[in-house]
């Protein structure tokens, strides 16, 4: 009952193992220690064991944590750099890895196994797992400039999305609400672009050392921070903290409310670009990861022709900087950008318009493409017809079930498996003012976007719908919450899942 679906678990026929008051993490090989001091504290969470780690064989009823190359699943074409295998008996566990990423996954699904609600003696069935992701980029996105959340508010919603064995999360810090993120060459971004959010919230930015923190606690868990610099449109908290970045040098007011693609940049002008080259500069100095992502959406307000040449000159900056440009697909639609620029497609699972196009041409540029079908995995859109929270623009509510049932393979013409990164679910936070309501809008939705990016493909000969048994997802989802309720995350009650396992209290909203 896990979730992402393993690529293969197979139950045996043997005594089951409990995880006793005595048992001990045992580990070997380099980073494993790292992995058993975060599986040490979610266990406590989970199911109130704390055991001892000890660097020596493991005895009977351990935990063994063992990274070495040659281990983890093999023989399928597995993915050894996040792959693992999990052994549990009577005997003990073991958890097999060629790297820390694949044993802290393999960690994770121990987790899921182990009852959150097992009392004192927590039992799992014996069973054998082979496991390795789908794709390699299995993200979720918070938008923190229309809401602030604070950096103990992101690291809950980043212990929360590593169960689902999500691993990368963008984080969109710059829009028209808010700036946030200390840009020490331009101070005024957070002291002045900072200082508000959506619907006249609080405002709130990150020191340069907040969010090296942040990036080295998502590291941790193997979780790889993306930041996003969205430009030149949604860019009206920088333009009040900087005039000259306008086109007519007049500061605009400071900006709360909802509406989009009335701003941009100052194209074509030194200022324009010195600013570009020092956010970029200080960004990418803050964040190991290989991605930087450019925004690039929604800029109505920007000519073609500089829509084009701003973007061009961005992304080369990033590239100049030892970054991968990432950038939304409507950057698809500009010549010349650096070879192996990542697009994202935020269009409809059926693209409309141009969409199909532009995304392909990130392919045709050497890049790959992330998958966000707004109307699929999009986390804003409300969950039923006349939800106080949320939004309705792609033409009605996202439920459990349109959440689960599409492939990334099966969006864009042409573009297969080889061609995805992976996959990415959003949330925007115009209508999301608490970390409590963002886990509700993100839970239990997240989890089919994840078991998509994780999980094996759907037989081609099937059609999606009938691939994707939602029932047996639905009450996998149903387990996984009392690790929600354990650990204090919200999130939705909805109808696909059975009411009786989807507890009302603590977790459900």
């Amino acid at each position: 009952m896990v979730v992402p679906r393993p690529v293969r678990m197979d139950q045996l026929d043997a005594a089951p193992f409990t995880l006793s008051p005595a048992a001990r993490i045992s580990v070997a090989g380099p980073g494993a220690h790292d992995v058993a001091v975060l599986l040490r504290a979610e266990l406590a969470t989970d199911c109130g064991r704390l055991p001892a780690i000890v660097d020596e064989p493991p005895a009977f009823g351990d935990i063994a944590i063992v990274i070495a190359p040659g281990e983890g699943p093999h023989g399928d074409g597995a993915d050894s750099e996040e792959g693992y295998t999990l052994e549990v008996a009577a005997e003990g566990v073991r958890i097999g890895a060629a790297t820390p990423a694949g044993a802290f996954w393999g960690a994770q699904t121990l987790r899921q196994l182990l009852p959150a609600d097992g009392g004192d003696a927590p039992t799992i069935d014996a069973v054998n797992v082979h496991d390795h992701p789908r794709f390699r980029y299995r993200g979720a996105m918070l938008d923190v400039a229309r809401h602030f959340f604070t950096p103990a508010e992101v690291e809950r919603f980043i212990d929360a999305i590593v169960l689902l064995k999500v691993n990368h999360l963008h984080l969109h810090l710059t829009d028209d609400q808010g700036w946030r993120l200390q840009i020490e060459s331009w101070p005024d971004l957070t002291r002045v672009g900072g200082s508000t959010g959506s619907d006249g919230s609080r405002g709130g930015s990150y020191t340069q050392r907040e969010f090296r923190d942040l990036v080295a606690y998502a590291a941790a868990r193997h979780v790889t921070i993306v930041p996003e610099i969205d430009m030149p449109g949604h860019t009206n908290a920088a333009l009040a903290s900087y005039p000259e970045l306008t086109a007519d040098g007049v500061a605009p007011e400071l900006y709360t409310g909802r509406e989009v693609g009335f701003s941009s940049l100052r194209s074509g002008d030194e200022t324009t670009r010195r600013f570009v080259r020092d956010v970029v500069r200080e960004v990418a100095a803050l964040t190991p990861g290989p991605f930087l992502h450019l925004g690039g959406d929604e800029a109505l307000s920007t000519t073609p022709g500089d829509f084009a040449e701003f973007v061009r000159d961005a992304a080369a900056v990033i590239a100049a900087n030892g970054k991968i440009p990432v950038g939304w697909h409507e950057v698809g639609k500009v010549e010349g950008l650096p070879a192996g620029t990542v697009g994202q497609y935020w269009d409809f699972t059926t693209p409309r318009d141009r969409a199909a196009d532009l995304a392909l041409a990130f392919v045709r540029n050497g890049g790959s493409v992330i998958l966000s079908p707004s109307d699929a995995a999009y986390l804003d859109i409300v969950y039923e017809d006349g939800d106080t929270m949320g939004q309705d623009w792609t033409g009605g509510p996202t439920t459990l079930r349109d959440s689960y049932a599409w492939d990334p393979a099966r969006i864009v013409p042409g573009l297969g498996d080889a061609h995805i990164l992976g996959v990415e679910a959003p949330l925007w936070t115009e209508t999301v003012p608490t970390i409590e309501d963002v886990e509700e809008m993100v839970f239990p939705r997240l989890a089919a976007v994840a078991e998509i990016g994780w999980s094996p493909a759907p037989a081609d000969t099937e059609p999606v719908e009938s691939a994707r048994d939602l029932e047996e997802f639905a009450e996998r989802v149903a387990v996984l919450a009392e690790h929600w309720d354990a650990a204090g995350t919200r999130y939705r009650q909805v109808p696909e899942v059975p009411s009786r396992q989807l507890a009302a209290e603590p977790g459900a909203g």
